[in-house]
């Protein structure tokens, strides 16, 4: 199983923005954790990072047929991206949206996600951990999904065996 990790504007600078928001962590490091949780639950994942909407619109889309789960922190662009609501809605791919800060708990403008209606759930504000219950939210995701696969490939396998 592959999971592809797509980070949006400015989570580059994490570590060095605005640290009583964000926190300490750089971006590096967050990603070094989730490598290991992948690494234990044998689940391969690739990180992407752009300040870019039309990149960030790419990657997701070159997802299609590449992964099976996706973990997004569109940052800015949450509450403005139609189009990488709509490239998340079009590839059909499991998608967690998470963030660092609570975005509930601030500014007004930031309380309105376009993409969360289109991803499985959302993880907000408990700093770098909402990337581990992102995987572990995702991991989830695709073992049900594997199990619902699984199942209805048996139960195909049951029906030719009758016809």
């Amino acid at each position: 199983m592959k999971v592809v990790v797509i980070q949006g504007p400015n989570l580059n600078m994490l570590g060095m923005r605005e640290q009583n928001i964000y926190g300490p962590m750089k971006l590096e490091d967050i990603h070094a954790q989730m490598q290991g949780v992948a690494e234990q639950n044998n689940i391969e994942i690739e990180f992407f990072q752009s300040n870019l909407e039309g990149e960030i619109v790419d990657r997701l889309q070159e997802c299609l047929g590449e992964a099976d789960g996706i973990i997004i922190n569109p940052a800015a662009y949450t509450h403005t991206s139609i189009a990488i609501r709509d490239a998340i809605a079009a590839i059909q791919i499991p998608t967690v949206e998470v963030h660092l800060s609570n975005i509930y708990q601030r500014e007004e403008f930031r309380h309105k996600s376009l993409t969360a209606p289109v991803c499985a759930g959302q993880i907000a504000g408990f700093g770098p951990f909402s990337y581990h219950l992102a995987m572990v939210s995702i991991m989830q995701i695709m073992n049900e999904l594997k199990a619902m696969r699984e199942a209805q490939q048996a139960q195909q396998a049951q029906l030719n065996l009758q016809n």
